[in-house]
């Protein structure tokens, strides 16, 4: 089975710590003939990706820069992307083919919880929600206007400027008004200024004017530079046995930024899994592995598995994952959640399957 990757598109926010998951509470009575039915899940993995886009744009009078300002402009406009941040998150899908009816005869109002899915978070313990902690996903960043964009950029040209026909005229006048606006702005330092501003704050807001100004019409000659960044979030199943073990997830595009895996216009994004351990059935005294319990309550004994993204021979994203398909799923005795005088409570990783922890209710 070809292991799928969808991208999801979200312009993903910021989420940490633990996050509850809905459950359903069923318990074991005679109505439903003491059956209860949970599905376990299998591993896959969410990649978020931030990529960071830079637009480049000279000035209307980038070809005087080193005249005025003695300085390099940018020259011709470009657009560059480069990617910022990747965070692996650990999800879960059913398995279809471990889907089981656990009968729980004989307790007092056994119960099993479940969530959304169906998959197992407890039995006999309503209080434990099955949290997963989720990390920290970057966040999406909307472009900001440039200086030129805002209303500074108009107030800082002067009506010369406006009239003038001659580029290089304009270019002229603005550099002095950009001498003239550092002229003024040591004067008001030094307390030389006619009309000095009459207290701190006015001060304070009439050098920040200045600076202004000054930072438009230093734009006009050295250009402008303006950065935003993308966020999407990209699933991927666990590859099959056989299949390759890495796989693209996304590609990177210098005009577009992310793209789909199947658009050559840009660079991969890899995603590699490769297993690490692989889950083994319980054993006897004698070594010989245990046989599933009749109606047992199934869990899975899961594997591990290092999941890595990379792009241009740079690890963007390292972990290591328990994971469902690597495992083995064994079972239960039932008798230990129906005892009436010390029933057994149980609580699931809802990711995997697997045991977090089993103990004696009261203990």
């Amino acid at each position: 089975m070809k292991h799928q990757i969808i991208a999801l598109m979200l312009g993903a926010c910021a989420i940490a710590g633990a996050s509850a998951q809905t459950t359903a509470k069923l318990t074991a009575s005679k109505a439903n003939e003491y059956g209860l039915i949970y599905t376990l899940p299998l591993t896959s993995f969410e990649v978020t990706i931030a990529a960071e886009k830079t637009v480049r744009t000279p000035g209307e009078f980038y070809q005087y820069a080193r005249k005025y300002l003695n300085t390099d402009p940018i020259l011709a406009p470009s657009t560059s992307w480069r990617i910022t941040d990747a965070v692996i998150e650990q999800t879960a899908y059913p398995d279809e083919n471990e889907r089981y009816l656990v009968t729980l005869k004989g307790g007092n109002g056994t119960f099993i919880t479940v969530n959304d899915d169906n998959f197992p978070v407890s039995v006999n313990d309503e209080a434990y929600d099955g949290a997963i902690t989720e990390v920290t996903l970057p966040e999406a960043v909307p472009a900001e206007p440039t200086v030129l964009e805002r209303p500074v950029a108009r107030q800082a040209v002067t009506p010369e400027m406006i009239q003038s026909k001659s580029s290089a005229k304009r270019a002229e006048l603005a550099a002095s008004k950009i001498y003239e606006l550092r002229t003024n702005r040591n004067e008001i330092i030094t307390g030389q200024a006619d009309g000095m501003p009459s207290d701190g704050a006015a001060m304070k807001l009439a050098l920040e004017q200045i600076a202004a100004q000054e930072e438009a019409l230093t734009a006009m000659f050295l250009g402008t530079v303006q950065t935003s960044v993308e966020v999407r979030t990209y699933r991927f199943t666990v590859p099959a046995e056989g299949e390759p073990e890495r796989t693209v997830v996304a590609r990177l595009s210098a005009v577009d930024g992310l793209v789909a895996p199947d658009d050559l216009s840009g660079a991969p994004i890899y995603v590699t899994v490769s297993p690490e351990s692989r889950g083994e059935l319980p054993v006897n005294e004698k070594g010989v592995a245990k046989t599933f319990p009749k109606g047992g309550v199934a869990y899975r004994i899961p594997g591990t598995a290092s999941v890595s993204v990379t792009y241009d021979g740079e690890t963007l994203a390292r972990g290591t994952y328990d994971v469902a398909q690597y495992g083995v799923v064994f079972g239960l005795d039932p008798a230990l959640f129906t005892s009436r005088k010390s029933p057994s409570y149980l609580r699931f990783n809802p990711l995997t399957g697997s045991i977090r922890e089993l103990g004696t209710i009261g203990e």
